[in-house]
């Protein structure tokens, strides 16, 4: 696959054109994951264990291939991919080819639900598929390259949050081949007895599989075959420990083997190149090893040589196929690798039974008339969402144990905090809501979170991520190819959809003032934006109703990411739930009581006040207060957006509002001061291909911060209700036609007021009555 575009089976002498003109690969890897998955194939057949392959190595992605056109996965899926030499050659063709496969592993895959475009993130991943799915095998083939990275080295200790009754397995394999790209494996340069203690000290029972010496380097298949056998073997005690009644793994938790399987680098290419640079067992043999070939004869004759060492005539017949020992080797059916059910989540995937809103939702008699906190009010909709599924067992949330700080303990009366490691004895064992089979995982590892999350959604379950604002962004790169993943998978004619990965994004940057301006940042939403329309969805209720809609609306989503950001403090509530349930549908609209226009009235606004996201809301109500209060004559148009993508045309987004809603909200040329969450660049962006976008004047946070007040950080990014009060003024008078001479004083005035505040709150430590007391009225 890496070198060959016709001639794959080597029926005539090989020539410069049968080479692909660009050599694209990573073969260093390729022969460990063959021989892995060669043995997983013996281990199925002989047991018949379920067993779901992830694969850390992505660019190891032709031995996937291989593997999966002879057991005929591939053929099931894509007939041109026949196990016949017109299907290999097909196939071999295809591989880094424009229109083909890509070098790494992806959603066109059969059998991929992680593609490792970015290293780290495979261990975690495979405990995500094995949550809940007590009769599941997930064999994971960790790379020692992608075992330096953090994600990993936290991923080990994923095995204590693993329930050996509810749950499944997971087997890891460190495939130690010693090199990554230019140097050393950190693993690959540690002793037998320093990986046997490091593993032994994460938690695993280590069993190390040699085949570069000793007898295994005599009979490698044997070798691994029998460390599998055990595996597998320690692997189901445990499990009947566990779900058959107490006894000792009970009192010391469960340490799952792990095998480190020892092969050399590029198993199997010449010792070297025509050049004599060394080849195999030397990072040489990382990812194309000859090169040149197609212009160097010694060069393509040592290709030839090589290919031709593995005997193709004996592999495969006169037409192609291959040999009947060789198909012997894949299990059949779904038993296949390639074709297990869970590879494929979206056909296992059951809708939620979610619970009605109507008991959950906050009263709302007028705007501002009830004061609650919307994630509170969330999590007892959540609670009873988890008691809906307790039988089921297919909704998880994970968190890094922020859950009680963003105000979603409730949950925790319908189910627990998952841990399976026993704790110390004395003081050190306390703890609260904790059991092996809970359904709420925290842990201090947004990548354990994104990874189980990951897993548990493409296996066909559902999920939440309920996260600190400014720290979601630690998995900033696990999100660029999880959207990735969604992509392609949606085009994809044979993958069916998944449930949305929800992020719930609380303890927002505007309530962080006093932990300070590290906590600071609500970047995650700009990130989001950036991805294809068909994955990216931003969502900013405003209060706890709103939140209700926009959850329940997330959690019946499929193919998706969905980005919601919500407050966890007890704060005004504007909405009643069929009002909420109308605003949302719409991704925004006019709250013409917070207005100050005419009824019915046929012209623009002087200005709009537009506004997203919680505490820009209350602002920019505020603000709306004081000019209803100190100029009436002045025509205000209040708008509230909850769904951040109604604001691009229609043509640019499928949630994107037509013309006409578009100018309902926001006129034809008025100035628009809008207040929003987060960065004013992710407006201007979404902005962009409506007319005229150059009359929004959009605030947000403009990366100023510290230890303060709340009202205090508002000031210092200007989105404080005296600042959006003054910008409307003057935006008013020099683009909306409003005339009044007393304009400039009245802003003036606002920000004395703000510098005013400002010192008594620098003077007494908190910000005084009028702000903190304010209610609409």
């Amino acid at each position: 696959m890496i070198y060959l575009r016709d001639n794959v089976l080597l029926r005539e002498p090989l020539r410069p054109e049968h080479v692909k003109p660009r050599l694209l690969g990573h073969w260093g890897t390729c022969p460990g994951i063959t021989f892995v998955y060669a043995g997983l194939d013996r281990l199925v057949r002989r047991t018949g264990q379920r067993t779901l392959l992830v694969t850390g190595p992505g660019h190891g992605a032709p031995a996937n291939h291989a593997n999966l056109w002879l057991e005929g996965t591939h053929e099931d899926l894509d007939p041109a991919l026949s196990r016949d030499a017109a299907g290999a050659a097909e196939l071999v063709r295809r591989f880094s080819w424009p229109g083909g496969f890509p070098s790494h592993l992806s959603p066109e895959v059969p059998g991929v639900i992680h593609e490792g475009g970015e290293l780290g993130y495979a261990l975690a991943t495979a405990f995500g598929a094995a949550l809940d799915d007590p009769d599941l095998l997930v064999a994971c083939i960790v790379g020692d390259g992608e075992a330096e990275t953090g994600p990993t080295a936290g991923a080990w200790h994923s095995s204590k949050y693993l329930d050996p009754a509810t749950c499944g397995a997971v087997l890891p394999v460190l495939h130690l081949n010693g090199y990554k790209i230019a140097s050393p494996t950190i693993y690959g340069s540690m002793s037998d007895e320093e990986l046997t203690a490091y593993f032994t000290g994460t938690g695993w029972q280590p069993e190390i599989v040699d085949v570069t010496r000793g007898a295994a380097a005599e009979d490698p298949d044997a070798a691994l075959a029998a460390a599998l056998d055990r595996a597998h073997q320690r692997i189901r005690s445990i499990q009947v420990q566990f779900r058959t009644g107490p006894g000792a793994e009970h009192a010391l938790g469960a340490r799952w083997p792990v095998l480190v399987v020892r092969s050399p680098k590029g198993w199997g290419v010449p010792a070297t190149g025509p050049d004599g640079e060394p080849l195999e067992s030397t990072f040489h043999a990382h990812q194309v090893p000859l090169e040149g070939v197609a212009d160097d004869p010694e060069a393509l004759r040592a290709l030839e040589d090589w290919l031709r060492s593995y005997r193709p005539e004996e592999l495969f017949d006169d037409d192609g196929r291959p040999a009947a020992d060789v198909l012997a080797v894949p299990p059949e059916g779904e038993l296949r690798l390639g074709s297990v059910p869970q590879a494929n989540g979206g056909r296992l995937l059951r809708e939620l039974p979610l619970p009605p809103l109507e008991p959950y939702a906050v009263a709302v008699d007028a705007p501002g008339s009830t004061h609650a906190g919307p994630t509170s009010v969330l999590g007892s909709w959540l609670a009873q969402l988890f008691r809906n599924t307790e039988e089921r067992r297919d909704f998880r949330l994970v968190c890094p144990d922020e859950l009680e700080s963003n105000k979603l303990q409730e949950v925790l009366e319908a189910t627990q905090r998952a841990y399976a490691w026993p704790l110390p004895q004395g003081s050190a064992s306390y703890s609260e809501h904790l059991s092996r089979d809970g359904r709420v995982m925290e842990v201090l590892s947004e990548h354990n979170c994104q990874g189980w999350l990951q897993g548990y959604l493409l296996t066909g379950r559902h999920g939440l991520f309920p996260c600190y604002e400014a720290f979601v962004s630690i998995v900033d790169g696990m999100v660029n190819q999880y959207a990735k993943f969604l992509k392609m998978s949606h085009e994809v004619p044979w993958r069916e959809p998944v449930a949305s990965l929800n992020y719930l994004l609380s303890s927002e940057g505007w309530r962080q003032e006093h932990n300070g301006y590290s906590h600071q940042g609500p970047g995650f939403i700009n990130q989001v934006l950036q991805k294809k329309t068909s994955v990216a969805r931003v969502y900013l209720p405003p209060d706890a109703n709103t939140l209700l809609v926009t959850m329940e609306h997330c959690l019946r989503s499929t193919g998706r990411i969905n980005v919601v950001v919500a407050g966890k403090q007890q704060s005004a509530q504007w909405m009643p739930l069929g009002d909420a349930r109308a605003h949302c549908a719409a991704g925004g609209g006019v709250w013409e009581w917070a207005g100050t226009e005419p009824a019915g009235a046929q012209q623009d606004p002087h200005v709009v006040l537009a506004c997203a996201g919680g505490i820009p809301t209350v602002e920019t109500l505020a603000a709306a207060w004081l000019l209803r209060r100190d100029v009436p004559d002045l025509r205000v148009r209040f708008v509230n957006i909850v769904d951040m993508l109604a604001l691009p045309p229609a043509d640019r987004h499928p949630h994107g509002a037509d013309d006409e809603r578009f100018r309902s909200w926001f006129g034809e040329s008025c100035p628009v001061v809008f207040d929003f969450h987060g960065y004013p660049s992710a407006v201007h962006e979404v902005l962009h291909g409506r007319a005229h976008p150059d009359r929004f004047h959009v605030k947000g946070y403009v990366e100023e911060g510290t230890t303060t007040t709340p009202y205090d950080l508002l000031a210092d990014n200007g989105v404080s209700r005296h600042d959006l009060a003054a910008e409307a003024l003057r935006r008013a008078a020099a683009e909306g036609g409003w005339q009044d001479p007393r304009a400039e004083e009245l802003a003036r005035g606002y920000e004395r007021d703000r510098e005013r505040i400002r010192e008594e709150l620098r003077r007494d430590g908190a910000d005084p009555g009028e702000i903190t007391g304010w209610r609409w009225s």
